[in-house]
């Protein structure tokens, strides 16, 4: 599964697209090619939500919008995924790019604080940055979840240049 992309993005399904896009195109060759999808939200958070959990992303108690950077976890700890499934049937699993599904965050000692703050682009994540206790293992990502590998960039130097795994 590949996010940002469109239908004709893909050389498998458009001989023409100017991405090249070899092991996506070998994975559809040896595959299964699945021509009928639905996203079940326009936005990533409450999507991810509902391909990793394979739930209805209006289950979660995200009712709108997405998380921001320093929100809890919005996967349930004993909630089944999609990789953990895959995991325990043998596979291994990797996501890459951003989660944009919360994390668990520890603050430092004596500040107690909700990190589901209603307005955080109004500087409420950088006054709770200055609360965190960015020693403390983060919990709740998707090494926690079944994924086997995390791998994430925040800022790429060359974006002209596509992140390609071999």
């Amino acid at each position: 599964m590949a996010d940002d992309m469109g239908y004709g993005d893909v050389g498998c399904y458009n001989p023409d697209s100017k991405i090249p896009t070899p092991n996506m195109d070998k994975l559809a060759q040896e595959g299964i090619r699945f021509t009928d999808a639905h996203s079940p939200s326009a936005v990533c958070t409450p999507t991810r939500y509902g391909v990793l959990t394979g739930r209805y992303c209006w289950r979660s108690r995200l009712k709108h919008g997405v998380l921001y950077g320093y929100e809890r976890p919005l996967i349930e700890p004993e909630r089944l995924t999609v990789p953990r499934l895959l995991k325990d049937a043998g596979y291994n699993t990797a996501c890459v790019g951003k989660w944009h599904l919360g994390l668990g965050f520890s603050t430092v000692p004596g500040y107690d604080f909700d990190f589901n703050a209603p307005l955080p682009w109004q500087n409420a994540e950088r006054e709770l940055e200055e609360h965190i206790d960015f020693t403390a293992p983060l919990t709740g990502g998707p090494v926690d979840l079944g994924f086997d590998y995390f791998l994430w960039k925040r800022r790429l130097p060359d974006l002209s240049t596509p992140l390609r795994l071999h």
